[in-house]
């Protein structure tokens, strides 16, 4: 079918792809390649209500499998792309079918670092999240009283964390940096979410780097770390960031550096292909980043569908990000990179405070740690392109709320 969309990818940024397409009228053929075995589904909450048994895998997905014939979407799982022919415009299946299109729309996202088998990483009891089944093979580890190291203390390790304290695993995280989060938050939220995992009984070692894994029978038994004598470990879970997948794109001759270009209409340098997501690095602010949110998937990937229906819309980020960790929810409005001033403000709730970041004076990004209104408050100020005044948000009894009158 000449007028083919084939869209790779069976995760946010490809499903909100071809809902937007289809609540915009627009029925043009469609394809979905997923190398996995279910329809897309939500992925943030594997490592979270998944991993706690909140939620089923049937929960998690978009939609139901009746929707997708419905709507005249073709739905090939279990299935992956193996090359691109661009000039042909068309793509390879692993099972050696050829697919013409109009579209190609790379919705590859990131795929979790791992640990080199040279410091033991190819031990059995080891584990990433990217999917399900990690984490139904993560849970089967997870039983009271054993005890769990997380290797890396950004969000992702923070919430294993939690979610292993949640089961009633013993908890040891170590990070190689000065502090936890330190790429991506400031100093005083780092602290209080420190804070917040001690008191529930997780040991938080900064300054502390893996040396190796040590096994037994071919499994993980302890861990010599930089600081101390080998710790006793029955599971390990990595966060150590993830890679985004763009060896697709890369052995197609697209623009590649450390995910796909792409334009601000997520076009990469081949007009006729698009991608979004976790995979895509995309401008902002006069340079290119690769914005790790389910909010950037859902937004570009729409931005994207009306720019395939015929529009010409510039995708402008607007970044938020959220993490649950015990019954702390953290709220994240902007993109705090190169802050150089930071402003610490109780909430008024017991339990609530807010970080907001500055930078040359002018307000970058928001931290709210159980502060709602906070957080909508400081998205609102970005969207409206105002910085607060400071001497109201050191007022602890100013409403914040007449910042976005």
């Amino acid at each position: 079918m000449a007028d083919r969309l084939v869209v790779v990818g069976g995760g946010q940024a490809a499903f909100a792809l071809v809902a937007k397409l289809r609540t915009l009228k627009d029925m043009r053929p469609i394809t979905i390649v997923s190398a996995e075995a279910s329809p897309p589904y939500q992925r943030p909450p594997l490592s979270k209500k998944y991993l706690l048994g909140e939620a089923d895998l049937g929960r998690l997905q978009f939609r139901p499998d009746s929707w997708y014939p419905e709507n005249d979407v073709d739905l090939q799982l279990s299935t992956e792309v193996t090359s691109i022919d661009r000039a042909a415009k068309t793509v390879t299946l692993s099972d050696g079918t050829v697919l013409s299109y109009q579209f190609l729309a790379l919705a590859t996202g990131a795929s979790p670092r791992r640990l080199p088998a040279e410091i033991g990483g190819d031990l059995k009891g080891i584990y990433t999240v990217r999917d399900y089944l990690d984490a139904d093979r993560l849970g089967l580890e997870m039983t009271e009283g054993r005890k769990a190291l997380v290797v890396g203390g950004g969000y992702i390790g923070l919430e294993a964390a939690a979610v292993a304290r949640g089961r009633g695993l013993e908890v040891t995280v170590i990070e190689m940096a000065d502090r936890i989060l330190q790429r991506v938050a400031s100093p005083a939220t780092a602290t209080i979410l420190k804070a917040i995992h001690i008191a529930r009984g997780v040991d938080i070692r900064e300054k502390t780097g893996l040396v190796r894994l040590i096994g037994e029978d071919g499994r993980v038994t302890a861990a010599e770390l930089s600081d101390r004598l080998p710790l006793p470990v029955d599971v390990v879970i990595v966060g150590i960031g993830v890679e985004p997948n763009d060896k697709l794109a890369r052995d197609a001759g697209l623009e590649v550096s450390n995910g796909i270009i792409v334009d601000a209409h997520a076009r990469t340098s081949d007009p006729s292909i698009f991608a979004m997501g976790d995979c895509a690095v995309l401008p902002f602010e006069g340079r290119r980043v690769r914005l790790e949110s389910v909010q950037n998937a859902v937004d570009q990937a729409e931005a994207a569908a009306r720019v395939i229906a015929g529009g010409t819309e510039r995708y402008l980020p607007k970044p938020w990000f959220w993490s649950d960790q015990y019954d702390v929810k953290l709220q994240i409005a902007g993109f705090c990179q190169g802050y150089d001033e930071t402003l610490v403000r109780p909430g008024q709730r017991e339990g609530s405070v807010s970080v907001w970041y500055f930078r040359d004076g002018r307000f970058l990004a928001v931290d709210a740690v159980n502060d709602a209104k906070a957080y909508v408050v400081g998205k609102k100020l970005l969207e409206l392109g105002r910085t607060p005044d400071r001497a109201s948000l050191e007022d602890p009894a100013f409403d914040l709320k007449a910042l976005t009158l």
